[in-house]
């Protein structure tokens, strides 16, 4: 997790709300900056155990059985929400178009208490969905709900963390605050390698190794160039379909996955040393941005999905500095 320097006026003492909240990485990421979370929600028991260790508080349950008003008031929205079908064609894509999607939850929220930013996450493929007919019911409904809406396509390998994570950030700004034009973080330079987030550089962490037969690229040894800022690969398992293809840990992971199929479905195959194997859940940790004192579920198979689903922390940070120097108030 990234250490940026803070407007002291900026999220001191702001209130959010944490929808779908996962692991927590957009609370961390938010109470880096002096914010203070006032609720949470998560449906899934396993990802309330591991946030209740780690927050002292267990997230509300489905947020579809909780009423907006039953909500405290809070001065910004953060939500890593599902990507689901809206139903909108020949229609004009706003609030009403979003009935029966996790979406709407967040709508009817958002229309209630019209906090002063919306911060969403959603997977890369969201910005074409249904031809992007999907994305703009989201941007349209925020427009019809007061706000300002800024959407971008961000790769986590740009923004301090090594792993080619791509997914689709909105920041809705409330319409009466004043602020000067929003602009999402430019790419950062940050030379790092997954091997720089490594455990360990010699032996296999528990669980991570694997017992078959692989191959390696001829001129895998000098694939490197510099420092990319993006995976490598160098060799694969069996026909080298998903979960079989071999990475140099001087280039950055793939994109972690909560399902995959492959003996490296989940995180990738790496060759680290004279081994390949698999990431440990603590190393996967680290590529979202998680510091090391935060507990994990201590099932392996459980962790890997639920780091597969997290959100990065590092780029929320970014974003939330660029909001820091557009209406830092």
């Amino acid at each position: 997790m990234l250490t940026i320097a803070k407007n002291e006026r900026f999220l001191t003492g702001t209130t959010f709300i944490d929808l779908f909240a996962g692991l927590g990485g957009f609370r961390l990421a938010v109470e880096s900056f002096g914010g203070k979370c006032v609720f949470s929600s998560d449906f899934d028991d396993n990802v309330a155990d591991v946030y209740e260790a780690n927050f002292g508080e267990r997230p509300a349950g489905d947020i579809t059985k909780i009423k907006e008003k039953d909500i405290p008031p809070h001065d910004i929205l953060c939500a890593g929400f599902p990507c689901q079908p809206f139903s909108i064609s020949g229609k004009k894509a706003g609030f009403k178009d979003t009935r029966g999607t996790l979406f709407f939850d967040i709508a009817r929220i958002v229309k209630h208490h019209q906090p002063k930013m919306v911060l969403l996450e959603n997977v890369r493929n969201f910005a074409r969905h249904n031809r992007g007919k999907t994305l703009a019911t989201v941007i349209n409904t925020l427009e019809e709900l007061g706000y300002t809406v800024h959407h971008n396509i961000l790769n986590s390998s740009y923004y301090g963390v090594p792993q080619a994570r791509i997914r689709v950030y909105i920041v809705a700004l409330r319409n009466d605050l004043p602020h000067t034009q929003f602009v999402f973080p430019t790419a950062k330079l940050n030379d790092v390698s997954l091997y720089d987030i490594l455990e360990t550089k010699t032996r296999y962490p528990e669980g991570t190794e694997i017992n078959i037969a692989y191959a390696l690229d001829d001129d895998h040894k000098t694939k490197i160039r510099g420092k990319p800022k993006q995976p490598v690969r160098i060799g694969q398992i069996g026909l080298g379909r998903q979960g079989e293809r071999i990475y140099h840990a001087r280039g950055h992971a793939i994109t972690l996955a909560a399902s995959g199929g492959g003996i490296g479905g989940k995180t990738g195959l790496y060759l680290i040393g004279n081994r390949v194997r698999r990431l440990s859940p603590r190393e996967c940790a680290r590529l979202n941005g998680f510091p090391d004192w935060f507990q994990l579920h201590h099932r392996r198979t459980v962790a890997y999905k639920q780091l597969g689903n997290s959100v990065v922390i590092d780029v929320v940070q970014y974003i939330l500095d660029s909001c820091q120097k557009s209406f830092g108030v």
